[in-house]
């Protein structure tokens, strides 16, 4: 993993571990919303606690991208969905795809 940043490493390894029939909402850096906008949704949709969604969404700042839920397809595409509907650009992957 060399020339990656410790929060593109983060990333990866997360993806790595995903066994092959898991799938993971990915949300990605964008220009237009506040840092503060992404820890609130992340706490907000998720339950995840302050300090969680803080780490997640500086790994989406820096990092450009953070893996913040995983599990069916069917649970991720209505995470993505709602990703979208509070603005924020996010996408599905698979395992380790």
């Amino acid at each position: 993993m060399q020339g990656q940043t410790e929060f593109e490493q983060d990333v990866s390894a997360a993806e790595e571990t995903l066994p092959d029939d898991a799938w993971a909402t990915v949300v990605w850096n964008d220009p237009v919303n506040l840092m503060s906008y992404v820890s609130y949704v992340f706490q907000t949709y998720f339950g995840y606690p302050h300090e969680r969604a803080e780490r997640l969404m500086l790994q989406v700042h820096q990092g450009g991208s953070a893996v913040v839920s995983t599990g069916n397809r069917e649970t991720m595409e209505v995470d993505v969905q709602a990703m979208h509907s509070y603005g924020l650009w996010a996408t599905l992957t698979q395992g380790g795809k």
